[in-house]
């Protein structure tokens, strides 16, 4: 669903395109994913806890003979802990032919956005990482901030998805 774009500085950068997205909540934010990539939504389990991996990393699940690592994504983000309640959930992720799990706060509805309701994000010349982001889109009142989440799971932190992709 996701195609790339140059950038003035040359690199490539994600595009959003037209399709239907789920919407979650980190927090007091809304965060909008790919519908294609969302294989399921379970409630939050404890994981199983593997030694040496990022604090992000909360562990792993056996989901029907599938071992799938569990992403906390506010951990991901920086953004504050939170104590997981009733309404935590995991959202099983399809990302290159690798299932992950990403512990979200909630979530929401599914939404269909038009490519050109989706507005690119603004660059900052600071240590504000942005690639994590495709762009941001206003629903009613509501401004969801549309996430890449290839970019967000295939990074040098994430090892295991950088070899098992690659």
């Amino acid at each position: 669903m996701q195609t790339t774009s140059e950038t003035r500085s040359g690199t490539a950068t994600a595009t959003a395109a037209s399709g239907q997205y789920l919407t979650l909540r980190l927090g007091k934010e809304e965060y909008a994913i790919d519908i294609l990539r969302v294989q399921e939504i379970r409630s939050y389990e404890e994981p199983t806890r593997m030694v040496n991996a990022p604090a992000f990393i909360k562990g792993v699940v056996n989901l029907r003979g599938v071992i799938v690592p569990i992403v906390d994504l506010r951990m991901k983000l920086a953004l504050d802990k939170v104590e997981y309640n009733e309404f935590t959930v995991v959202i099983i992720l399809n990302v290159r032919g690798t299932v992950i799990g990403a512990v979200v706060d909630s979530v929401s509805d599914v939404v269909t956005l038009a490519a050109d309701a989706i507005k690119p994000a603004p660059q900052f010349e600071t240590t504000l990482d942005t690639r994590f982001i495709t762009g941001l889109a206003n629903v009613g009142e509501r401004m969801l901030i549309v996430m890449n989440m290839e970019a967000l799971m295939n990074n040098a932190e994430m090892g295991m998805l950088a070899t098992a992709i690659s």
